[in-house]
């Protein structure tokens, strides 16, 4: 009885797929067998020049914030002997030690590694590849935006990486990250470019990654994505990871934008990107029909005095292209303004009232219009949010992101956190960074009202 269902079976599915689906088969392919068969493939000869060039990094940090409880304050003798004593802890410093990787782009020292492995350390240490010597590096700038600094050691002669224009990295090609992952100097994992052109991660404020699945675990940051030649391509940055391990999605800053900043590192000590004064977003599926079906960025703000101001755009212009190059992301468009230098003249194309229209404006730097007096009070660096409603719950709708907090400031002893959102100080609700800078002028302490997984709590400063 088995037999026969079974049968019944087979010939069901043969008619049925005879009926329905054409399936083809590829045709034979030759089975080529080498001659001599004493010889195995290898990227040996590419990898033991490629991997010269990217080094161990090591940094110290001091952390102040510390405390430690003393045993003998449990004992009711002693908590009697110091009452009216803050007895609760004792200051300690403690040192903060991290690994990383980077890579040397020029046989006078300089090596590029990622801001995150270097920001804030005291001491910066760098190990050759198939050296013990340490040498001491100096820090000659850094551009928090794209995860990108650059370091120097005094030595000579050492073995640089040659850049490769990612411009015309595939999807596809076989790469090969180095570094020291976990602190194993010297690691070379393989895999294929799993994408191009990747943004709106939320890892840095510019973003166009390239995406791999070559293994890439903490300790690999700062080190080096090469290509089957033993090219750079890419320093790569960051993994999306649940629990902090490799599973196959590293990405990787493009060596173009790597280069053209660290360019810029080493001449001045900081990257300025040019500024354009507009707030942007994507376009909905329904915003299309306002304009034609059109791709583009939406404006959804202009600065006063910015150049988009001065030059006439508004909001609900939708930018189409910049210098004839389509922009149909507000990450593209981010990317393309943040790869001109400051004061540069570009020509943007932009919808309005369904009349494709035209202009030229001026540029300027993005370090002329965020003043580190609209940005830190007491320790805690704050932003404004790109897309407001899009971070909005309920009614909390308001409010400057906080970016940053000093491990040893007042804010963070006050509880304040990255990630916060400042709505109110005393009786004004902040909207703006001028909002924020203008109720926080004077050092006299104040209520600072902090919005959290939906909740608001309140803070003195």
């Amino acid at each position: 009885m088995k037999q026969i269902v079974i049968v019944f079976l087979l010939l069901t599915t043969f008619a049925f797929a005879k009926e329905n689906a054409a399936i083809e088969f590829a045709p034979n392919m030759e089975r080529k067998t080498p001659a001599n068969a004493s010889y195995i493939l290898s990227y040996y000869n590419v990898l033991k020049d490629a991997k010269l060039s990217v080094v161990n990094i090591s940094t110290q940090k001091s952390i102040h914030n510390a405390t430690r409880q003393n045993p003998f304050f449990n004992d009711p003798l002693f908590r009697e002997f110091f009452r009216g004593y803050n007895y609760r802890g004792m200051p300690q410093e403690q040192i903060q030690n991290s690994l990383g990787s980077g890579v040397i782009i020029s046989k006078e020292g300089y090596i590029v590694t990622n801001n995150h492995v270097v920001e804030g350390a005291d001491t910066i240490k760098v190990t050759l590849a198939d050296e013990t010597q340490e040498y001491e590096a100096k820090l000659i700038g850094s551009d928090p935006k794209s995860d990108i600094a650059i370091i120097k050691i005094e030595a000579k002669d050492l073995h640089a990486m040659k850049f490769y224009d990612s411009d015309d990295v595939k999807v596809g090609d076989i790469v090969f990250a180095i570094g020291n992952p976990f602190g194993v100097d010297g690691t070379i994992t393989q895999g294929i470019v799993s994408a191009t052109g990747r943004n709106s991660m939320g890892i840095t404020e510019y973003e166009d990654f390239i995406q791999t699945d070559a293994s890439i675990n903490p300790g690999n940051s700062g080190g080096a994505l090469i290509n089957s030649a033993g090219d750079l391509i890419g320093i790569n940055s960051a993994i999306v990871s649940n629990g902090g391990g490799n599973v196959g999605i590293g990405f990787a800053i493009p060596s173009n934008m790597v280069h053209q900043i660290a360019k810029e590192l080493i001449q001045n000590g900081e990257f300025k990107r040019a500024y354009l004064g507009v707030r942007i977003s994507n376009l909905s599926d329904e915003m299309k029909s306002f304009y034609k079906g059109k791709e583009g960025v939406l404006i959804t703000s202009v600065e006063k005095g910015a150049p988009a101001d001065k030059a006439g755009l508004k909001r609900g212009d939708l930018i189409v292209s910049v210098d004839k190059e389509e922009v149909k992301s507000a990450s593209a468009l981010k990317n393309k303004i943040g790869s001109y230098p400051p004061n540069a003249e570009i020509n943007i194309a932009y919808i309005r009232d369904n009349k494709e229209l035209e202009l030229k404006l001026h540029l300027t730097s993005d370090k002329l219009n965020t003043p580190d007096t609209l940005l830190s009070y007491k320790g805690v660096e704050v932003e404004e949010f790109e897309d407001l409603k899009k971070h909005a719950l309920g009614d909390i709708a308001n409010g400057v992101r906080v970016s940053k907090v000093q491990a040893d400031s007042e804010a963070y002893k006050a509880g304040i956190r990255v990630g916060d959102r400042i709505v109110q100080v005393e009786n004004q609700e902040i909207r703006t960074l001028q909002d924020f800078q203008t109720t926080t002028q004077n050092s006299e302490k104040k209520r600072l009202y902090i919005y959290r997984q939906g909740a608001v709590f309140a803070v003195v400063l």
